[in-house]
Formats: C-alpha cells, sequence, structure tokens
C-alpha cells in the first residue's frame, strides 16, 4: 500500500500541475482581462477574503489538475489595492483522513473564511470526504506569513452535525464579537436551509449554540456559503440556497441576538439578479468597509471557457452599504477607477421613438470598457424602453441588451443573443421605486457583463460569450422617446496576470 502523501508533498504536487497547465492559455479567447482569475484549471467559490497589513487575500476554491470541478483545493492570490493580483502558491491541499481518499472523485478542502488571530492568520475550511457518515467537518490551518499555512493538530475542530441537522454541513464564516469568536456553518433542518452558530474562545474549541436562523420553507433546502456580519446599525445574512425557486444569492437584513444565538430577518431580496453570482462573500477591509467578492458563474451550468481550458472568475469587488432604506446597496469599489483608460463623454442626447446612438464609431471600445448613463423618460411613460446594446455585431444578430422597462418596473439584461456559446438567459432585476429616471453603470469584460443600478440598488452579473468581433456599442429607446442625460464610456486596462 503506498503511504499517503503529506500536506507539503500534495501541495507540491498541485504547485507543480498549475505550472504544466498555465502554458496551455496563452492563447485562450475569453481569458478576463481585469476579472481575477485562477492561473489555470478549475476556480469556483471565494474564500478567506481578508485584508493585513495593508495585504488584500483572495482565496478560492480551486481544482490545480482540470478545468473541470474535482479535488477541491485553496488558491491564494494577494493585492495591495484589490485591481492588480498577484498569484501564490496554493493554501492548501486535500491530504487527511477527514478531506483526502485517493480512490473518491469528492473530496477536498471545500470553502470557508479566514481572520487574523493576532499575527497568526487562521483559515477555516470544511474537510469533505464523500461517503462517511459525517462527510463533512470544520478544520482550521494557520500561518504567520500569510503564504504558507500548517493544518491543526486538533483537526477537525468540530467533527460532526449536531443532532437533527443534515449532514450537509460546510463552509464555516468566523468572525470576532465582544470576547468571542462566533462561527455561521451552512447546513439544512428537515430539508430547510439553516445555518448553525458556535462559539469558542481559543478558535479550536468550539461550543453548538443553535439554529441562528432557517428558511421558511422557500427559501431553499441547503444554505450554502453563509456569512454573518453587521452594516450599519443592522446585520446581514447572505446566504446561496440550493433548491430555492427563483433565487440563488439571497440577502436578509435584520438584527442579531448574541445571547439567544438568533438572527431575526427583516426584509429578504437578492443580493445580484444576474444568472451568474453565486456563493458571496465578505470582509471588512482596513478602511472599515464591506467588500464583497463572489463567484461570476453558477453551479450546474455550462462553462463555455473549456473550449479555452479554463473555468470561473470572480466578479469586481464590491462595496456594501445600507441605504436609509434599510436595504443593501452595492458599488464598484473606488481603486476600479485606476483600471480607466481612453475617455469618451457625452452631455445631453435626445433619442426619438425607435432610436439609436452608436457610442462607438469609431471602434475605439473592443472588449473591456466602462459605461455610466443617465436616462430621463417621458412623465407617465410606461410602454417605452431605454438602454444600452452591447457587445453588437455588425448585423445586429449578436448582443446582449440592457434596458429599463417601466410597465414592470425592472432593469433586464437579455442574453438571448449574446453568442451562441452564451446562456440564453432574460436576468430581470426589481427596483423598489417607480420614476422616470434610471442610472446604469455597466462593466463588460471579454466574456461577462456587471450592471449596477441606481447608485446600488439592484445589480445584474452575466457571463457572455459573444464573438470578439461583434464590438458595438449603442444607447436605444423603444416606444418612446428619451434622453440620456449623460454619458460616459472608459476603456478598460488589462491587467491579466496569466
Amino acid at each position: 500500500m503506498n503511504q499517503q502523501k503529506t500536506h507539503n508533498e500534495q501541495l507540491s504536487l498541485a504547485n507543480q500541475s498549475v505550472a504544466n497547465l498555465k502554458d496551455e492559455l496563452k492563447d485562450a479567447s475569453y481569458r478576463l482581462h481585469y476579472h481575477f482569475m485562477a492561473p489555470a484549471g478549475w476556480i469556483n467559490d471565494p474564500n478567506g477574503l481578508i485584508q493585513h497589513n495593508g495585504i488584500y487575500h483572495l482565496f478560492y476554491q480551486f481544482n490545480p489538475y482540470s478545468f473541470h470541478w474535482g479535488p477541491m483545493h485553496w488558491g491564494h492570490a494577494t493585492s495591495t489595492d484589490l485591481v492588480h493580483w498577484n498569484h501564490e502558491p496554493v493554501a492548501l491541499a486535500p491530504s487527511e483522513a477527514y478531506e483526502y481518499d485517493e480512490a473518491k472523485s469528492e473530496m477536498g478542502c471545500f470553502s470557508g473564511s479566514a481572520v487574523m488571530n493576532g499575527d497568526v492568520m487562521t483559515l477555516f475550511y470544511t474537510g469533505h470526504l464523500e461517503g462517511k457518515e459525517n462527510k463533512e467537518v470544520q478544520a482550521i490551518a494557520t500561518s504567520t506569513d500569510g503564504i504558507h499555512f500548517t493544518k491543526h493538530p486538533a483537526n477537525p475542530v468540530i467533527s460532526e452535525s449536531p443532532e437533527g441537522l443534515s449532514n450537509e454541513f460546510r463552509d464555516p464564516k468566523v468572525w470576532k464579537h465582544g470576547e468571542f469568536w462566533y462561527m455561521v456553518i451552512g447546513t439544512a433542518v428537515d430539508n430547510d436551509g439553516a445555518i448553525a452558530l458556535y462559539k469558542s474562545s481559543n478558535l479550536t474549541e468550539w461550543e453548538y449554540v443553535g439554529i441562528a436562523a432557517k428558511s421558511d420553507g422557500t427559501q431553499g433546502d441547503m444554505w450554502e456559503c453563509p456569512d454573518l456580519f453587521p452594516l450599519g446599525d443592522k446585520y446581514v445574512l447572505i446566504t446561496s440556497p440550493m433548491n430555492m425557486d427563483n433565487g440563488k444569492s439571497t440577502v436578509m437584513t435584520g438584527s442579531m441576538d448574541y445571547e439567544k444565538g438568533i438572527f431575526t430577518p427583516e426584509s429578504q431580496r437578492e443580493i445580484d439578479y444576474g444568472i451568474d453570482f453565486y456563493a458571496a462573500q465578505t470582509f471588512e477591509d482596513e478602511k472599515g468597509r464591506r467588500i464583497l467578492i463572489a463567484w461570476m458563474d453558477f453551479p450546474f451550468t455550462e462553462f463555455p471557457s473549456k473550449v479555452d481550458k479554463w473555468s470561473g472568475a470572480m466578479t469586481i469587488p464590491r462595496e456594501l452599504t445600507l441605504g436609509e432604506d434599510g436595504i443593501v446597496r452595492s458599488y464598484p469599489v473606488q481603486e476600479l477607477n485606476a483600471l480607466r483608460d481612453v475617455h469618451e463623454h457625452y452631455d445631453t442626447l435626445t433619442l426619438s421613438k425607435e432610436d439609436a446612438y452608436n457610442l462607438n464609431s469609431n471602434k475605439t471600445f473592443k472588449h473591456s470598457y466602462e459605461i455610466k448613463c443617465k436616462w430621463t423618460l417621458p412623465e407617465n411613460n410606461e410602454d417605452g424602453k431605454v438602454g444600452l446594446r452591447l457587445r453588437q455585431s455588425e448585423d445586429g444578430s449578436e448582443q446582449t441588451i440592457v434596458f429599463y422597462d417601466p410597465a414592470t418596473n425592472e432593469v433586464i439584461v437579455d442574453t438571448r443573443n449574446s453568442g451562441k456559446l452564451s446562456h440564453k438567459a432574460v436576468n430581470k432585476a426589481p427596483l423598489r421605486t417607480n420614476s422616470n429616471e434610471i442610472t446604469l453603470h455597466v462593466y463588460v469584460d471579454t466574456c461577462s457583463v456587471e450592471v449596477f443600478v441606481n447608485d446600488g440598488e439592484a445589480t445584474l452579473s452575466t457571463r457572455i460569450y459573444p464573438e470578439l468581433a461583434s464590438n458595438g456599442i449603442e444607447l436605444y429607446t423603444e416606444g418612446t422617446e428619451a434622453a440620456a442625460e449623460y454619458t460616459d464610456i472608459w476603456s478598460l486596462k488589462n491587467t491579466r496576470i496569466s
């Protein structure tokens, strides 16, 4: 029988595989310009988001051996500005009996979080090994340099799910409140999604407090990637519910009672209404901002980038704030302005019914750009639509449409004609108030569109795969005249590191 490899040996194999695979991506046509991607292989959930001594750390679910989902490792990248990232060595590899079995395909170091305990960076993750009664346990790894991590001898620090909870029991998110550390873990109770709450004084010995929140029967049968944090004068719970009708990334705003261990929700909505947004995680940076990054894909869908032998990317980083209406708002972080390059500004453009204005007549803007525009429609207009046509082919057969429909008070991203490989979807974000004014802030990359509406009231994130020659950009009206009060467009620099 072969002796099981140590953690360091597994890390060495993973890093060597990355070095071998990344050369195959040099000619990959859909590699993104300014979104974070792994150097090779498969990437999904962001993990362990943290800033320490001015350095941002992004860990992520990673298969370093293939562009398909497989044995999960923790990839790692660092940044000083959330825009330019450096790839670091793989941080975690499956190696222990609670997470590794060479004969099993479903195993690994699943999602989790990071905290600083003094000068020690501590990663919390789920050890997953399919086929065991307690297939998911919680474990920790520590580092004093933020690069090289050692698994704790006390692992697993939580060895089974409490009685009455599902053995779907994963994705620990840890934070400190007062003198105690707290942890929430995604799970289920009687096929209703839920989060289990634990507390600890030392990060290795954990006391089960109870179920802090659970589904009302309509919110999915398991809550993945829970994140519970203070924002303004409220607490916010973000989850990724499995098997929920019309939902995939839920944000609830409410209150947290630490004495009772209960989160009480007061409102619920989607944190992002696009098809390609999942497993969002937040952290508080050294400026006191609550920053969110999510996986810019979705489980159980096709991954067209596999034709280029890679899979997965992250959203742009977003700052979360709590609006006066009690709703969580999401904005691109200010650091992204450093990407701006060539700029064109348009003062008021008045469009008649069934009109269009070409924003790329000189073909200045190719695959990566940012657009901000504000529309004003006639009072009491209920029939017309206004918006943008993006990544449009010369004959118009290929295009991604971003528009406002006042009849339904929704902003819609239509990808049904976004390219042969694209998901055919109509993504709809309902707005809270009806107005004859609408602002759109859009980030476009080689195979993605992210839309921010009305200063963060709603967002929609979607992957698209048009032909590379499809670069038309238009303002347009349908069924109404309207004015684009201002329009700004910037080309965005390519910061890709692989």
